[in-house]
């Protein structure tokens, strides 16, 4: 990561405790139900299959567990649909339920993004045409009725904003999204902000991430980092994955921001970067000691399937855990109309050595990065 836009510095950095519990870990454990017959890959086990395509030809997967029952939010019929299923699977083939209509003439509905907080349900989205994309949320207290009418996501600067998701992190609600620095679309970039709840952002934005390696500048006009999806790993630290290169291209795939053990999320230089893709199908562009897909192609803007869509509940180390993400299959023409979300899993990798050079701050920082597997 290099030639990122000078962040501001942190006015101190909390010490961040990085023990999980035991009894949580073991909870979630119990909970998270592993997905059947998928790939072990490079920890051994059976070899990919193609099984993890669905019949749901769509794309941008947002999936939560809420008790036994698994989440699921997708723009369609003019607006924004919920299913439901006893399996991530499964939802494929569960009927859709339309929980919001664009009735006012917003424009393209892109990305919804389901979480829950304090209760209540929420569902971020993009909407607009072109250079008017802003972020709404609607919520609810049941997942597939019974929404408010949307309202403008309050984000710094009222600039164009796509692939908006909330989270938790040492008590702060946080909102992340890819955007724009002016008012072209030279590049997208990934930024940050505080919020005080889940419709307002307070202070500034801060970019966390831009396109600026080679490997994810393979295909563009523009550039792109966009489909942030955050997670913590078992030390507690934050990662920010996200997809690069045109999502019009078979070159698109996920990359992975790792916050450094007590940084903190505003400061640009506390962000380290995956030197590769983790999830792709080019070896050129995939971080040494990853694999390309087999099955899968250009698999990017995913979704870690947690309990409420909660970071809180990220899994620990050890087994796979459930992950969506969309792809087009491999031997057919890569275009939007041809992506499915696939079913997949993740494994935490420790030990991971990311590099930078020329920037504030250490070139190396060492930790969790993340193996995922169709």
């Amino acid at each position: 990561m290099r030639d990122l836009t000078s962040g501001t510095p942190p006015n101190g950095t909390a010490k961040r405790s990085r023990r999980l519990a035991a009894a949580a870990a073991a909870a979630l454990a119990t909970l998270l139900v592993l997905i059947p017959g998928r790939p072990a890959g490079a920890d051994g086990g059976e070899p990919p299959t193609p099984l993890g395509r669905t019949g749901l030809r769509a794309a941008d997967p947002s999936v939560i567990r809420v008790g036994g029952t698994y989440i699921s939010v997708q723009s369609a019929g003019n607006g924004i649909q919920v299913r439901q299923a006893s399996s991530p699977d499964g939802l494929a083939s569960a009927p859709a339920r339309q929980v919001w209509t664009d009735t006012r003439g917003l424009g393209s509905v892109w990305a919804p993004e389901i979480v829950r907080d304090g209760g209540r349900y929420y569902i971020h989205f993009s909407a607009g045409n072109d250079a008017a994309h802003r972020m709404y949320a609607i919520s609810s207290t049941s997942p597939d009725s019974g929404y408010s009418a949307e309202r403008k996501v309050a984000l710094p600067d009222d600039r164009w904003a796509i692939d908006g998701a909330m989270f938790v992190f040492d008590g702060q609600r946080y909102f992340v999204w890819s955007g724009w620095a002016g008012t072209t679309n030279v590049e997208q970039n990934i930024y940050l902000a505080r919020m005080s709840d889940p419709f307002t952002a307070t202070g500034p934005r801060y970019v966390i991430s831009q396109p600026r390696e080679p490997w994810e500048r393979v295909v563009g006009n523009p550039f792109i980092n966009e489909a942030p999806e955050v997670v913590k790993d078992p030390n507690g630290q934050l990662h920010v994955v996200y997809s690069a290169n045109g999502s019009w291209s078979e070159q698109y795939c996920l990359a992975d921001l790792r916050l450094r053990a007590g940084g903190d999320p505003t400061y640009v230089w506390d962000w380290y970067k995956s030197n590769g893709c983790l999830f792709g199908s080019n070896r050129a562009t995939m971080m040494a000691g990853w694999d390309p897909t087999l099955y899968a192609n250009g698999p990017g803007h995913h979704t870690f399937v947690l309990l409420d869509g909660d970071i809180a509940t990220s899994p620990p180390a050890g087994p796979k855990f459930p992950m969506m993400y969309h792809a087009v299959p491999k031997g057919t023409p890569y275009t939007w109309a041809n992506r499915h979300w696939y079913t997949g899993t993740f494994v935490w990798w420790g030990n991971t050595t990311y590099r930078r050079a020329n920037v504030p701050g250490a070139n190396t920082d060492t930790g969790w990065s993340l193996k995922f597997f169709e």
